[in-house]
């Protein structure tokens, strides 16, 4: 299972889980004033001249704005170590220029504003200190005579829609868009596997191009495969709040969540007791461009919460059945069991489970174990029916935890260290979501310690969900021939090629390709 490949719990007696200043002048007039101590010059360029009276004016007023305003508060790099100490600053270059977040949430270039002046047409750009901020100091020039405005050099992304999470915990200050500083497993590969695409965008040669399929899915008109049934069967999740103890998961609304089953307890409250659920659901489907928290792949999708393991993450393989056909019965589209039994393990009524959802039109995914927990992949992703999935890491490598066996179906990313022989380096992190704190039902922050094939089960789930919601299958979308698009459109790394055991399966998801319909597979 997950948290961590040399820190799983103990196992439970039938079952153990699976766990990114050259331009040139305006001719005419420049001037650079070093105001007192050891600031930065000031630039002030402009196509016309400025008048002695005006440019005394602008520069008593930018000195004021620059050194008695407070300075724009710091990227959040208190939560962001929180969540993993190397990510870095939230902030990010653009253009090879740093940016700073701004009070609105809106973000700007560091250390410059644009100002129009009276009589000329095009802005022009005023250096100030990079402590200062912007907006405040935009709002004090603009109060100088002869200036028509004066604002923040602000940033605008592609029209290729984007969400606006900051990949901060809630309660913090992050900047638009900063997800994509932590969740490198939803970035797109471009220009390190491809040299002829894109390379000043955030990438990620472990990513599986959750970006693409996002715009894809909108362009379909099911944004976050609106509406797709996904269970995940599991030890629960933080779905809602009862009495002090438990709450709700802060990056999921309310409405998002069906009615569930709790098979260990044998009631209909499956919350979670242990995490490992929550965080599943959170990949799969956590609440998305709603500028908090992180984002989930199907993040208008359904989720169903089915309660098969305890608070240790163990089950029995009498609830894990009953599990399945429960789902199954109460029409789950897509079923995710980040769980492994023993290596070697048959469980003829399991399988008979997953025969019965399987003609039922369910897709399944899951995990394909890891080492040391498991020997070998096993049930339940080596049944016939289920996808199994091996893990990768940000490197686009196999991780050290995943088995090389030709029993992995595909990979998705799982975080952690590769394997020997990774011809690729990186910092190799986990999959972070906003999920639960120590097995702490009532405490929810980013997370930085799950890795695992449970993890890159979730990112298969969540990617079935987008192939069934896109449309590129028709009405055609059996579980068969979902597993063989997500197959048939993946990245195999060209190392691996030829190999039918090299722990990549198919190869790395590819989910953009997946649910573009221009994309004809075999």
């Amino acid at each position: 299972m997950g948290q961590g490949e040399d820190a799983a719990p103990p196992p439970g007696p039938a079952l153990r889980k699976g766990f990114g200043d050259g331009t040139q002048q305006p001719r005419g007039f420049r001037g650079v004033i070093q105001v007192p101590g050891n600031s930065p010059p000031l630039s002030l360029t402009r196509s016309t001249y400025l008048s002695p009276a005006l440019f005394g004016a602008l520069l008593a007023t930018i000195c004021v704005a620059a050194f008695l305003l407070p300075a724009a508060a710091p990227a959040d790099e208190a939560s962001l170590a929180e969540a993993t100490p190397s990510n870095g600053p939230t902030t990010q270059t653009v253009s090879g220029q740093e940016t700073t977040v701004l009070g609105d949430g809106s973000t700007a270039v560091a250390g410059e504003v644009l100002v129009g002046y009276a009589g000329s047409s095009e802005p022009q750009t005023v250096q100030i200190p990079e402590s200062s901020d912007p907006a405040a100091v935009a709002d004090r020039i603009e109060d100088t005579a002869g200036v028509r405005y004066a604002i923040p050099n602000y940033i605008a992304s592609s029209s290729g829609w984007l969400p606006n999470d900051p990949g901060v915990n809630p309660g913090r200050r992050g900047s638009w868009g900063g997800w994509r500083g932590k969740q490198w497993n939803f970035l797109s590969c471009l220009s390190l596997c491809h040299a002829s695409r894109p390379s000043g965008r955030p990438q990620s040669r472990g990513g599986m191009n959750v970006v693409r399929a996002w715009q894809n899915l909108r362009r379909a008109g099911r944004p976050g495969a609106a509406g797709v049934k996904i269970a995940v069967v599991d030890s629960g999740i933080a779905y809602r709040r009862m009495g002090r103890r438990f709450r709700r998961a802060p990056d999921v609304a309310r409405n998002r969540f069906l009615p569930g089953r709790d098979f260990v307890d044998n009631d209909r409250i499956p919350l979670d007791l242990f995490g490992h659920g929550t965080h599943i659901a959170m990949t799969i489907g956590e609440q998305t461009d709603n500028r908090r928290g992180l984002t989930g792949i199907a993040y208008r999708s359904k989720l169903m919460p089915v309660r098969v393991l305890d608070s240790n993450g163990d089950g029995d393989t009498a609830d894990i059945i009953s599990g399945v056909r429960w789902a199954t019965n109460h029409g789950a589209r897509v079923i995710v069991m980040s769980l492994n039994f023993t290596c070697g393990v048959e469980v003829p009524p399991l399988e008979e489970a997953l025969r019965q959802a399987w003609r039922k039109g369910v897709v399944m995914v899951g995990s394909a174990g890891n080492i040391p927990n498991e020997g070998c992949p096993s049930m339940p992703a080596t049944s016939p029916e289920v996808i199994s999935v091996g893990g990768t890491t940000e490197s686009g490598c196999v991780a050290t935890y995943s088995f090389e066996s030709t029993a992995v179906d595909i990979s998705a990313p799982g975080g952690g260290r590769d394997r020997d022989g990774c011809p690729h380096a990186s910092r190799n992190r986990p999959i972070l979501q906003l999920g639960m704190v120590a097995h702490d039902p009532g405490w929810f922050k980013i997370q930085p310690t799950w890795i695992g094939t449970s993890m890159s089960a979730a990112h298969v789930a969540g990617a079935a969900a987008a192939v069934i919601a896109s449309g590129v299958l028709g009405n055609r979308s059996g579980p068969g021939r979902v597993a063989a698009r997500l197959e048939g459109t993946a990245r195999l790394p060209s190392y691996a090629a030829g190999n039918p055991a090299s722990g990549f399966g198919a190869g790395i998801v590819d989910l953009g390709r997946a649910t573009n319909p221009a994309v004809t597979t075999d």
